[in-house]
């Protein structure tokens, strides 16, 4: 498959995966790797984290979008907060009531109004994203979704709401949020996870309650953080004492961590029948540009080697 029929196969790309597993590293990448084939990416981050910005070595985001990245190409990288007071004050001022939402910013009664129904909050910010889906600024939007729990429960809220909103205004905009996340055109799941059996346990239960509860399309899933094959049964270093012994030690785990990632990834995808992508390890401490653009381009080769009918 080609990046550019992965990357337009839907207009909204949501990450998500367990905490610890590389979910925002993940967007970041999809994002950069989606502009280096000339799209405009609308990068979401739902919380004011340091996360997304230390990894384009960028200011805070804020609700306005602001640029990120710039490619050769014409494509880029656009950063932006979507948090449910913004939405919130913004969803007002589309009916008329700026002057409320003013007085309402002012008093900071803002979270007492959107947390007064159980998932309003979550669907407020889904509708905004339903927005920016609609009015097509971006080819592409990427999501770094809440983590794997949290994730279920926001993107569940708008056929919560629906069913409990009978009418009005809120019931309007579950079922229009619901219309998007239904539409494999319009929005997918991109699920993220480790080659481990809990993060993989997690990676299977999620994607069968969202395709359950929710009705989502599924894109393919990706392996994070797998270590590269190494070459361990060769001529060895001539040593002996305590550092043969060190030796032996550190060749025993790393044939350990080879077979489990391997014994994962084969259960991964004969418990969860979707296609994988695979990002590599990264041996380092600190993660920004660089890195982020090593990891566009393996997300790039492991997209090419998807047959065309797993769009």
């Amino acid at each position: 498959m080609t990046p550019e029929a992965f990357f337009t196969a839907s207009r909204l790309l949501v990450v998500a995966g367990k905490g610890g597993v590389g979910k925002t590293t993940t967007a970041a990448a999809v994002a950069r790797a989606a502009a280096q084939v000339g799209l405009t990416v609308d990068l979401i981050a739902l919380e004011a984290t340091p996360g997304l910005p230390t990894l384009f070595e960028s200011g805070p985001l804020v609700y306005e979008p602001i640029e990120l990245y710039a490619h050769r190409s014409g494509g880029s990288v656009r950063g932006r907060l979507v948090a449910s007071d913004d939405a919130l004050v913004e969803w007002l001022q589309d009916k008329g009531f700026a002057r409320v939402a003013k007085r309402l910013r002012k008093s900071g009664a803002l979270e007492v109004i959107s947390s007064a129904t159980p998932g309003v909050k979550d669907l407020l910010i889904l509708a905004k994203i339903k927005q920016l889906e609609r009015e097509g600024d971006a080819d592409l939007l990427v999501v770094d979704a809440p983590a794997a729990g949290h994730a279920i429960t926001f993107l569940q809220s708008p056929a919560s709401l629906a069913e409990t909103a009978t009418a009005g205004p809120i019931r309007v905009q579950a079922e229009d949020v619901l219309a998007m996340l239904n539409d494999a055109a319009r929005s997918r799941i991109l699920l993220v996870a480790l080659p481990e059996e809990t993060p993989v346990n997690e990676m299977i239960e999620t994607a069968f309650t969202l395709e359950d509860r929710v009705g989502v399309h599924l894109a393919p899933v990706v392996v994070n953080g797998l270590y590269p094959p190494l070459a361990l049964d060769g001529d060895r270093p001539r040593v002996s004492g305590q550092l043969a012994t060190d030796l032996d030690i550190a060749i025993e785990l790393r044939r350990h961590r080879a077979r489990n990632q391997a014994a994962q990834v084969e259960r991964l995808a004969r418990e969860l029948p979707l296609p994988h992508l695979e990002l590599p390890f990264l041996f380092t401490t600190e993660v920004g540009p660089r890195q982020i653009d090593e990891l566009a381009q393996h997300l790039v080769k492991s997209i090419e080697q998807l047959p065309e009918a797993n769009s």
